[in-house]
């Protein structure tokens, strides 16, 4: 998924069903910036919060919704 906020950011998602996991990272050019290794059934509320991200702005001053995904 091609960013649109700087030349060369993408935002890759790859599955990886043997550790249950689902990787979010970001790359600039060809470098990896950051990674987020999300649990399978973390994923439907990662769609849900999108979902709702694209459909309701958020409020001046309002807090990013987040959903903790440590441990």
């Amino acid at each position: 998924m091609v960013g649109r906020d700087v030349a060369g950011r993408t935002l890759r998602i790859s599955g990886h069903p043997e550790s249950g996991r689902v990787v979010l990272s970001i790359w600039q050019d060809t470098v990896c910036r950051a990674t987020v290794r999300l649990l399978a059934e973390d994923v439907p509320a990662v769609v849900e919060m999108l979902a709702r991200s694209a459909l309701t702005p958020a409020a001046s001053g309002e807090d990013a919704r987040a959903l903790d995904t440590a441990g």
